[in-house]
This record gives structure tokens, C-alpha cells and sequence, in this order.
């Protein structure tokens, strides 16, 4: 079947985005855990199309298939265990609490994972909690539940629409919904005229991804590439008025705050839209010659007879492992989260192992996924008498 190079946008629905970029077989859902190496190997793929649209700045996949997904309790992808992570997201949410009054009010975190975040949200005003997650699944590291908090294992829907709150967040769950019209429509009227609620969406920050070239990030699961303009479009298109965007995280994530609105119409900044669509226009040249030159990066190491590894079991370093011949090359993976350690990672079939495990292999490269984290491993590495050196893979 021949392929159509255009499709009509997910966010504005304009018939004109256009194809600029194919990334073939790549793992379906990256973040699942898999308890072999052989399971991890089988593990579903698909093909990866990108497509620009020249209106709102949206990018999308269009070939995004929401029936091959599976958010089931094997999927885990909390960044918490990370001290400069938590820093960062601590910071985040006592500047929401502070800014909203946030204080024994009631609030909803859609997509909320283990509910790391909402439990930061409800210990700083001694709030009240719903985390809805399909993937929910409490694990031995955990802990005891909090009291404060509900989880509902499910996906949010107009069901929940009885549910109080003063206060909505969601974190990196958007980029995942195929139609985010259609979610954030359901979303506001779930609100109706309760105009004094305030949401707070998280999510990539697909500028980073091209014009820093963080070609690590395109994964299957995320069929949506929200720039700040097609984010506020969204929004704004949805019935929102739109209070801040802002990027975070070293310019990694987009944040958005927002309240309900009872009219509201999006208009196209021509001077974002046409800066993203340059950005655009070489990304697929820039990210041929960014994967050959980790390929050459990894002969290199190869014939020099280097042991390496890669430092984040997350969709980062899923993706390198899998973008290049590494399964003979690299042995192990590093990751900080505990609930991630002696599974195998999706695709590439690499052991995922504790930084401890480092003391005694003794890599002689430790190649850094997010550079973010740069000095938060030289300690560690430090700690367990390791010298091998660092290489950011941005």
C-alpha cells in the first residue's frame, strides 16, 4: 500500500501537516518491563512517521495505532529515584501549592503513575488526592498507601466527572492520546462552569527535541509533539484560557497552566510557526547524521576493545539501544530505580542492573542517556570507586 505524505493535524485539524521524518520498527510501548531476555527481544514494534503541521506547529504521528498499546502495571517509567529529578519536581510542586493555595483542597493528577507527584502535592497543603492511571499498580518499594490519596486504575473519562476538585494536574500523559481535542473536550466538560479550577499539563518539549537534536526521545507511545504553540492552541481551542507556558527541566519539558474559560478562540503566531518549521525542515537530515555518528562512536569503542554501558532504562536510552547494533556491544543498563533492576529492557534485551553492579564490572565508558544528570552520576560513580568516563549521548 502506498503511503500518504500528508494527514490531517490532531490538534487543528488542517488537512496540510506533512510527513518530514520515518523511524522503522520501533519498540511499541518502551517503558514495560520485561522479566526476560528473550521477552524483551519479542517485544511488538511498529514504524514511527512524523508529520509537521504548518498551522498550528503540531507534531504528530499519523499512523499512531492506540490498539497495539497496553498501559498495564508491567509499565514503569517514574524518574523519582533520581535526587536531581525529585529536586526538580519538589520545587514544582511547592511553587503550584504556593501559587494556587493549594491547602486541603482537593486535587486530581491524571496519568499519575505511582502518585509520586500528587503525594508531594498533598503533603505541602495537607491536601486531598484522585490519581487515575491505567497502569496503576502498587509495588514492594512503595510503601504503605497514603490515606490522603485514591488510585483508580483506569483512564480518565467523562465517569469521573463527579469527582471534586480545585485543582487538575497531569504530567506527561497528553503526548500519549491520540486525539487530544477529543480528551481535553471531555476534560472541560467534565469542569462545566466551575471556573476557579486550575490545570497544570506537563509534557516534552518537542523544540528540544529538534533544535537540540534529542533524537532519543521520538518513541511509539508518544504520537503527539506538543510545541509551546500547538500546546496553547490546543488548550485555547478546548475551551481554556491559557495562564502561563513555560519550558522546564533545562528546557526539556513544556509547561502549561490554565483555567476554564467560557469563550475562548486560538490564533496562529505565523513567527513561532514558521521558526518550528525550519527546525523542521533539516531534522530528518540531522537525525541520519546524528545516528551514524553514534554507530561510528560505538565501532570505535568496539576495536578499542571498551566495555560501555548506558546510564537510564528509560525511553531515552530504549531508544539508542534499539537505533543501534548494541546487543553484542553493550551488556547492562544503569538505572536508579529499584523496580526496574534484573528485568531486561524492551527491544535491545539488555539486563538492567543497580549502579552498585557497576563496582565490579568496571566500565570503561558509562555513556550518559540524559546529560541533565551529568553530575548526579560522576558522584555515584564516584562513591563506588568508578572511572570510567562519562559520555553524554545528546
Amino acid at each position: 500500500m502506498e503511503q500518504i505524505h500528508t494527514a490531517v493535524c490532531t490538534v487543528c485539524q488542517s488537512p496540510r501537516a506533512a510527513v518530514f521524518m520515518e523511524a522503522p520498527r520501533a519498540p511499541v510501548i518502551c517503558n514495560v518491563l520485561w522479566p526476560t531476555r528473550a521477552a524483551a527481544l519479542a517485544a511488538p514494534r511498529a514504524d514511527i512517521r512524523l508529520a509537521f503541521c504548518p498551522h498550528c506547529g503540531h507534531i504528530f504521528n499519523p499512523d499512531f495505532d492506540p490498539a497495539i498499546m497496553d498501559y498495564n502495571v508491567a509499565y514503569e517509567n517514574s524518574l523519582h529515584f533520581s535526587p536531581r529529578f525529585q529536586q526538580y519536581v519538589e520545587a514544582l510542586a511547592a511553587d503550584l501549592v504556593q501559587r494556587y493555595n493549594l491547602r486541603q483542597k482537593d486535587v486530581i493528577d491524571i496519568g499519575g503513575g505511582k502518585g509520586d507527584f500528587l503525594k508531594l502535592i498533598c503533603d505541602l497543603g495537607d491536601n486531598r488526592g484522585l490519581s487515575i492511571d491505567p497502569s496503576y499498580a502498587p509495588g514492594p518499594q512503595d510503601g504503605p498507601i497514603d490515606p490522603r490519596i485514591t488510585f483508580v486504575q483506569d483512564y480518565y473519562s467523562e465517569a469521573y466527572a463527579d469527582r471534586r476538585a480545585d485543582f487538575i494536574a497531569s504530567r506527561h500523559t497528553i503526548e500519549h492520546i491520540q486525539n487530544p481535542v477529543a480528551f481535553m473536550q471531555t476534560l472541560r466538560r467534565t469542569i462545566g462552569d466551575r471556573s476557579e479550577i486550575v490545570l497544570f499539563f506537563e509534557a516534552p518539549n518537542a523544540r528540544f527535541t529538534l533544535h537540540d537534536l534529542a533524537i532519543w526521545d521520538i518513541i511509539y507511545e508518544h504520537c503527539s509533539y506538543f510545541t509551546a504553540h500547538s500546546l496553547g492552541f490546543l488548550f485555547t481551542r478546548c475551551g481554556f484560557s491559557v495562564l502561563d507556558i513555560r519550558e522546564s527541566f533545562g528546557g526539556q519539558f513544556l509547561c502549561i497552566e490554565a483555567r476554564p474559560a467560557q469563550q475562548t478562540k486560538p490564533t496562529r503566531d505565523a513567527q513561532a510557526v514558521d521558526a518550528i518549521a525550519h527546525d523542521v525542515a533539516v531534522f530528518a537530515e540531522r537525525h541520519a547524521q546524528k545516528v551514524a555518528q553514534e554507530a561510528a562512536t560505538l565501532a570505535e569503542w568496539r576495536r578499542d576493545g571498551k566495555k560501555v554501558v548506558v546510564w537510564g532504562a528509560g525511553s531515552k536510552g530504549i531508544t539508542y539501544l534499539n537505533s543501534l547494533n548494541t546487543q553484542d556491544q553493550i551488556a547492562y543498563v544503569v538505572d536508579v530505580n529499584p523496580r526496574k533492576h534484573g528485568m531486561f529492557i524492551t527491544g535491545a534485551g539488555q539486563e538492567i542492573v543497580p549502579p552498585a553492579r557497576l563496582r565490579e564490572y568496571q566500565p570503561d565508558v558509562v555513556l550518559v542517556m540524559n546529560p541533565i544528570y551529568l553530575d548526579e552520576i560522576r558522584q555515584m560513580l564516584a562513591a563506588i570507586e568508578v572511572t570510567a568516563e562519562l559520555v553524554p549521548a545528546l
